[in-house]
C-alpha cells in the first residue's frame, strides 16, 4: 500500500488558564506562555494542509477540570483531527479534588479526540486508510495511591490482540512516558527512570513482535529520538519550556515500496506578550537546572562527592538547555573521568533531534520487509512543503544501539 501524509506533534502544552496559574520557584517552565505558545503553532499549522495533530500528554497544567474543557474547545476549532492521550499533569489524582478531574473523567472531555469510548484510557482508530493509531495511557496508581508510570497486564493484553488483527496496517503508538532511553542509563538513573515507563522492555519486546516501530512521546521536555530494540522513540519537549518546539511530519512511500517518514523541528520564540521569549526561558532553564545538574552529579551512577560535584555545576549550566534544544554535542575534556565520558553521552550523533528521514517499513508485496532502520538528516526549511524521500541512501546517517540508544541531543 502506497501511504503518504502529513501531520503535526505538539506536546505537554501545561495549559493553564489565568486563574488556574500558580508559581513554584524552582520550575524550569512557564506556564503562563502555553496557551498563547500554542495559538502560535496553530497558526503557523494551518496552511500546512495536515491530516491530524497528536498531543502525547500534558495538556493541562493540573488536570484542572476549566483547562481541560478550553483544551477540548479549543481543539473543536481545528480543521483536521486532533488526538490526545494523558500526561502524569492531566489526571493526577485517582478522585476529584478541589483542583483536579478524577482519573476516570479524562476521557469524558476528550471523546472527540481518540476517546469515543469513555469507558476506556486507551484507544485504537484507524485514522487513515492503511494507517491506525493507538493511544495508550501510561498513568497508573500503586497501592499507596501514587501515581506511576506502567502499563498494566491488562493493557499489554490488549494491545496485543488489537496488533495482532493490525497486521496489514502501519501503525503508530502515542504514549506519554518514554518507551527508550534518551539519557544515558535512563532505567536507572534516580533522575532520569521518573520519565522512563516501568515496563518500557516488555512493550518494546511487544511492538517489535508485530514490527511496530514508530512511537511518540513526550514527558520529559526534550527534543530527541531514539532507537531501542528495533523501536523509535521521538520525544517532543514541551511548549512551556525552552526551546519551545513543535514537530511536523510527511509520511511517505517510495518508488521502492519503502516508507519514510520526514521530520521537522519549529520554535517558539516569541508571543506577543513575551516577544524576548526564548532568550528569557534559556536563561532560565540554565539558571534554575543548577540544583538538578547537581544531583546528577551526585546520584548514580557517577556518585561524586558533594564537593567535587559542586566545582562542576557551573560548567554545566548550559548543558540542560542543549539538551533541550537537541543535537548538542558535549565535551567536557577538563573534566574527570567517569564524569567526562558520561556527559559526553549525552551527545548527539548527526542531525537527528529535529530534522531527520526515518526509513520505517516496507508496503505489503515490496521486495523486503518491514526490518530495516535508517535515519538521515532532513529539513522542512531547506525545500519548504515539497516533502521528498531521500534518492539515494549514500549520504545516510545509520542508526544503530551503539550511537542511538542513551542518546539524547
Amino acid at each position: 500500500m502506497s501511504l503518504n501524509f502529513r501531520f503535526a506533534v505538539v506536546s505537554d502544552i501545561h495549559a493553564a488558564l489565568p486563574s488556574t496559574v500558580w508559581q513554584h520557584p524552582s520550575r524550569m517552565h512557564l506556564v503562563e506562555v502555553g496557551i498563547p505558545a500554542l495559538e502560535v503553532v496553530l497558526e503557523r499549522l494551518k496552511d500546512l494542509d495536515l491530516d491530524f495533530l497528536l498531543i502525547p500528554g500534558d495538556l493541562t497544567q493540573h488536570g484542572e477540570p476549566e483547562n481541560h474543557q478550553w483544551m477540548a474547545q479549543r481543539l473543536a476549532q481545528l480543521p483536521y483531527p486532533a488526538y490526545v492521550i494523558p500526561g502524569n499533569h492531566d489526571i493526577p489524582v485517582m478522585e476529584a479534588n478541589e483542583q483536579s478531574i478524577a482519573y476516570s473523567e479524562f476521557p469524558h472531555f476528550y471523546r472527540a479526540f481518540g476517546y469515543e469510548d469513555p469507558r476506556s484510557h486507551d484507544y485504537s482508530h484507524e485514522i487513515l486508510p492503511g494507517v491506525r493509531l493507538i493511544g495508550l495511557n501510561s498513568n497508573t496508581f500503586d497501592a499507596q495511591g501514587k501515581q506511576v508510570g506502567r502499563l498494566t497486564e491488562a493493557q499489554l493484553v490488549w494491545l496485543e490482540a488489537v496488533l495482532a488483527q493490525s497486521t496489514h496496517e502501519f501503525v503508530m503508538v502515542m504514549i506519554h512516558h518514554n518507551v527508550c532511553e534518551h539519557m544515558p542509563q535512563q532505567s536507572q538513573q534516580p533522575l532520569g527512570k521518573r520519565y522512563m515507563l516501568e515496563n518500557a522492555a516488555e512493550l518494546r519486546q511487544l511492538l517489535q513482535t508485530y514490527n511496530v516501530n514508530v512511537v511518540f512521546t513526550g514527558h520529559l521536555h526534550i527534543q530527541d529520538v531514539a532507537l531501542q530494540d528495533g523501536v523509535y522513540d521521538i520525544t517532543t519537549g514541551s511548549l512551556v519550556s525552552y526551546p519551545h518546539p513543535y514537530r511536523v511530519f510527511q509520511f511517505q512511500t517510495d518508488r521502492q515500496g519503502r516508507h519514510w517518514l520526514h521530520m521537522d523541528s519549529g520554535r517558539v520564540e516569541a508571543i506577543p506578550e513575551w516577544q524576548t521569549l526564548a532568550q528569557d526561558t534559556h536563561r532560565l532553564m540554565s539558571d534554575r537546572s543548577a540544583s538538578y545538574m547537581l544531583q546528577l552529579l551526585m546520584q548514580p551512577p557517577l556518585n561524586l562527592p558533594q564537593a567535587e560535584a559542586e566545582g562542576l555545576v557551573g560548567d554545566l549550566q548550559q548543558f540542560w538547555p542543549s539538551v533541550a534544544n537537541g543535537d548538542a554535542v558535549f565535551d567536557f575534556a577538563h573534566f574527570p573521568e567517569p564524569a567526562r565520558s558520561y556527559f559526553a553521552a549525552f551527545s548527539s550523533h548527526g542531525a537527528i533531534d529535529n530534522q531527520a528521514s526515518l526509513h520505517v517499513g516496507q508496503s505489503r508485496g515490496a521486495d523486503s520487509h518491514r526490518k530495516s532502520y535508517d535515519l538521515q538528516p532532513w529539513s522542512l526549511y531547506a525545500c519548504p512543503l515539497f516533502f521528498q524521500p531521500p534518492q539515494t541512501e549514500e549520504h545516510a546517517v545509520e542508526l544503530t544501539s551503539h550511537n542511538v540508544v542513551g542518546h539524547t541531543g
